[in-house]
């Protein structure tokens, strides 16, 4: 079996801190001079703007997971029960008859927001986390790769998922399981013990993507069954990554949601770092007019990504763009409205700001009211006597007045057009 202390030197160090922050950040080198350049120049340097990475404490938090799951993972490889789990994999290739050895089952989830960079931060950690090694041990000679991440099958089909992480295998390790697995026209239960086996010999930590997948496809908790298998007879831990579209799945059972415990994202919350982020965002700037990002600027992208960053990072670039080829030249208020109306279209219905921020036209407006409809406002109190919606609404009915205008006198009330 092999020395996981070998194994284990083979890993970068665990970082943490500032260090940690800087080996995970990704800021392109970015000149002024640039807006000088021509309009084709700019538009080729403006995708600059895709490749920032800014990480915040949920990289942090998603590099430790991962790295302390990948030594347990490897740790596992070292022992003994490894070398018994090996020889029940073999037996069970044979005559399918499946005996966990290892079991110590450990899975978790990474459940986050579209958008808000969970497989960005994801990738960076495993980048840093592997260096992109593969570990090669003499005495026994293995080749371990630490980290392997797939994608869920669109039908969540068992078969199509063992398959791939064969596929991956060999395309790292230059081995052949998946055209030996193809040739013999290995079966779904054939295959769970091949590949049980090369997961105990090859791999740290297995990150499966897209893990949503399961919730609306009938083959969804055969699919997870089968990676419980698969922890239970390798040992290796799994990282199920995906929305929070499968919360509720995994929450229709103990034995689902006992494999789910994990981390949980949402989008930014305003404050010092989502004006972090959107400064650093902001000062790619590749239009020739150069701008600040004012506190109203700031205010104004929060409302029309809420809270997401790729969100924040789409309306930052095609807004540039569309200032360039349009010949404005300056990002401002303006073309980041023209970019939301224009390009992020489809994302309206999700993005729901806080308050909109539109030019005054006729249409009807809305009327948005912070209040609490039983309780009397700081107004009325101030007045002597309390005063609630329903009884504006009675009055203005009753004496044909404007309704708007009069809960302006009582209440705070913000007209946004639609």
């Amino acid at each position: 079996m092999p020395d996981y202390q070998k194994i284990l030197s083979s890993l970068p160090e665990l970082m943490s801190g500032d260090k940690l922050t800087r080996r995970l950040a990704i800021l392109p080198e970015y000149d002024s001079a640039v807006r000088t350049e021509s309009q084709t120049q700019r538009l080729m340097a403006l995708q600059d703007l895709y490749r920032v990475y800014i990480p915040s404490a949920m990289s942090a938090e998603i590099y430790h997971k991962l790295y302390l799951a990948m030594v347990r993972s490897l740790q596992k490889k070292s022992s003994k029960m490894a070398v018994r789990q090996g020889y029940e994999n073999h037996r069970a290739f044979l005559c399918q008859d499946y005996t966990s050895i290892m079991g110590d089952s450990d899975s978790f989830t990474i459940i986050g927001t579209s958008g808000i960079g969970k497989s960005s931060a994801i990738s960076r950690a495993i980048t840093l986390m592997t260096e992109n090694r593969i570990i090669e041990v003499k005495k026994p000679y293995i080749k371990i790769l630490p980290c392997l991440t797939v994608q869920c099958p669109f039908d969540s089909s068992v078969k199509g998922m063992l398959l791939e992480i064969l596929r991956k295998v060999d395309e790292a390790l230059g081995s052949n399981y998946y055209t030996n697995a193809i040739r013999s026209r290995a079966t779904t239960d054939m295959l769970i013990g091949s590949a049980s086996q090369v997961y105990l010999n090859h791999i740290g930590l297995l990150v499966c993507d897209e893990i949503q997948h399961v919730v609306n496809s009938k083959n969804g908790k055969s699919l997870v069954g089968a990676l419980t298998q698969l922890i239970n007879n390798s040992g290796i831990s799994i990282c199920m990554v995906g929305t929070p579209e499968a919360v509720p799945f995994f929450e229709q059972a103990m034995q689902l949601a006992r494999r789910s415990v994990g981390l949980q994202y949402g989008p930014m919350e305003y404050g010092d770092v989502f004006l972090e982020v959107s400064s650093v965002l902001f000062s790619y700037q590749y239009v020739q007019n150069q701008t600040e990002l004012t506190a109203d600027l700031a205010s104004w992208l929060f409302e029309h990504s809420g809270g997401v960053v790729s969100v924040v990072v789409s309306l930052i670039h095609d807004a540039q763009e569309m200032a360039i080829l349009s010949g404005r030249e300056i990002l401002d208020r303006p073309a980041l409205d023209e970019a939301y109306r224009k390009r992020l279209t489809l994302l309206h219905s999700y993005i729901q700001p806080a308050v909109t921020h539109k030019p005054q036209t006729g249409r009807r407006k809305k009327v948005k009211e912070r209040i609490n409809n039983i309780t009397a406002s700081a107004a009325g109190e101030e007045a002597g006597h309390d005063v609630s919606v329903s009884s504006l609404a009675g009055k203005a009915k009753s004496e044909r007045l404007d309704i708007v205008s009069l809960l302006k006198q009582y209440f705070t009330v913000e007209e946004v057009a639609v």
